[in-house]
């Protein structure tokens, strides 16, 4: 299949709406399925519509039946509205040559009802029960983030990498004095294991993002907020974001489960700033040991590897990035799974 026959297919990219597409700040899932949906129309696809809220944002076309993320106007259901959006794009597949989704395993289930093949990005299995949904539909096409995320029962067509945008990722050779900790403020990505590592350093924290789990916070978090050493921001967007960066030091993402691909670690190391993570799941694949950051086993590791970031080449950070976690890669990779997938169904 030539590149121009292949560019011409009409791919429909399926986002979740707890968000807006792109997000203002947090909503990860949002963040991917709008780097792939910009990226292909980068490369120069035509026909790329964007299934996501009434007011996200894209180059390609949009189709919405849900006015706003249901994380940002409480008063929806979420079911509800996943429901109306997920059934919306399945009315229309018969416009599609490939669906595209980034919506977790609800949308396996239209698989019967519809003839247009099915991609899916496998973002993280939420619980182990929604992997009856998955192992139900094995007759259908699978994309991993990173090669420890993965079920073992499952025919996985690829691990594609995601890619993120550089264009709002300031380089910056000379760190800054800080400890920084973001992302989502639960017991899962260990924001209270940063606070151990700051005391234990004697070096200033700021922790940003949502909080996930309010008593989390509440108990193991604010009682240790002051203001001065250790400073809670609250979520940042992409602008605000940059700025906290050029203030680290490091940064400190000690997750307490194995990570599925960690946007954080990625973002980081593009402003060119280290990372020190706890070695589960693919922090091993999106850092290289002792050259972008360091991989760990605990606190005591972790205050050590503080120790030695001077020893880290900011430089190289950056370019581990642009070698591997781009949008324009996460693409192409992509590309090469769509030709794949049209190759199997005889779409030529």
């Amino acid at each position: 299949m030539s590149k121009m026959n292949l560019k011409s297919k009409r791919i429909a990219v399926l986002a979740p709406v707890a968000w807006r597409t792109p997000p203002r700040a947090y909503g990860a899932w949002e963040t991917v399925a709008s780097n792939i949906t910009e990226g292909l129309v980068a490369r120069g696809w035509k026909n790329v519509t964007l299934f996501a809220t009434k007011e996200s944002i894209t180059g390609a076309k949009l189709e919405a039946i849900i006015e706003k993320g249901y994380e940002e106007d409480k008063s929806q259901i979420p079911k509800v509205s996943e429901c109306l959006h997920i059934s919306y794009c399945m009315e229309r597949a018969d416009e599609f040559d490939l669906i595209h989704s980034n919506f977790d395993y609800l949308p396996l289930t239209y698989l019967p009802f519809i003839k247009t093949p099915m991609l899916t990005t496998i973002h993280g299995f939420s619980s182990p029960d929604i992997l009856r949904v998955y192992h139900e539909h094995k007759d259908t096409y699978y994309v991993s983030i990173s090669d420890s995320d993965r079920d073992s029962g499952l025919p996985y067509l690829a691990t594609v990498y995601n890619g993120i945008d550089l264009s709002n990722l300031t380089f910056r050779e000379t760190p800054g004095d800080k400890l920084v900790h973001y992302g989502r403020i639960h017991n899962d990505k260990g924001t209270h294991l940063a606070i151990e590592v700051a005391k234990k350093c004697g070096m200033d924290l700021i922790i940003a993002g949502i909080i996930q789990d309010q008593e989390y916070f509440d108990n193991l978090i604010k009682p240790h907020i002051n203001g001065s050493s250790i400073q809670f921001i609250g979520p940042v967007n992409p602008v605000q974001r940059d700025a906290l960066l050029k203030e680290a030091y490091t940064v400190i993402h000690l997750n307490l489960i194995p990570e599925r691909f960690g946007l954080v670690m990625a973002e980081s190391m593009a402003a060119g700033v280290p990372v020190i993570a706890m070695d589960l799941g693919s922090c091993r694949e999106v850092i290289a040991d002792k050259q972008t950051g360091y991989l760990v086993n605990g606190v005591d590791e972790a205050v050590e590897a503080v120790g030695k970031i001077e020893q880290i080449d900011r430089k190289k950070c950056r370019q581990r990035v642009e070698e591997n976690f781009t949008i324009d890669k996460m693409v192409s990779e992509y590309e090469k799974v769509y030709e794949e997938i049209f190759r199997r169904e005889g779409k030529y």
